[in-house]
């Protein structure tokens, strides 16, 4: 069973998108709302009409499914992006991945998907990051980042300062648009999911 069929179009979709997402957040370092808005509540719409009985055989998950996988993507990004970690388009583009997937596969499986294909694209932007810090040979640079950004971890007063004290170092950091790798890993695990 493959994905590129068009019986599996929302999945053909949500993978579109994700890969457009991905290309402009590498051009220009962030995800825009024209994008990640109409893709959220575009996996909400196309929930609903699983919900009023129709497009039958284009997924099995309504509203309460797709309403779960949207906060579960969310959930899952918001440590990282409370500290400054990553953009709100990448968390957006999340949501709108757990929208669509919840809509397709139901709570249960779509939650598993939807975990499964995070955990893809943290690995993949591990090895992403490493990659550029080889590259870069900045290494010195790299580990003294490191330390501060673990300090601010353990020692700032609060989530804010935290936040507060990423956005100051912001600037002098090599940044790494995560659309790219939550793009792989979201339409890699979809890829894997239907060819294995």
């Amino acid at each position: 069973m493959s994905i590129f069929s068009l019986d599996h179009w929302p999945l053909l979709f949500v993978s579109a998108a994700m890969i457009v997402a991905a290309v402009i957040d590498g051009w220009k370092l962030k995800v825009p709302n024209w994008l990640t808005y109409p893709l959220v509540i575009g996996g909400w719409a196309f929930a609903l009409c699983h919900n009023f009985g129709w497009l039958e055989g284009s997924g099995v998950g309504g509203i309460g499914a797709s309403l779960l996988g949207t906060l579960f993507g969310f959930l899952l990004l918001l440590p990282v992006y409370a500290i400054g970690g990553m953009g709100a388009g990448d968390v957006k583009m999340q949501m709108g991945f757990g929208a669509w997937v919840g809509a397709y596969f139901g709570i249960a499986d779509g939650l598993r998907v939807i975990w499964w294909a995070f955990a893809a694209a943290v690995i993949i932007g591990g090895a992403i990051g490493l990659g550029m810090i080889v590259v870069r040979r900045r290494y010195r640079q790299n580990l003294v980042n490191t330390r501060e950004i673990l300090g601010d971890l353990i020692g700032a007063p609060s989530v804010g300062a935290v936040a507060d004290r990423a956005a100051v170092r912001k600037p002098r950091m090599h940044l790494l648009p995560y659309g790219i790798p939550l793009c792989l890993g979201f339409v890699g695990y979809l890829i894997y999911l239907h060819t294995f």
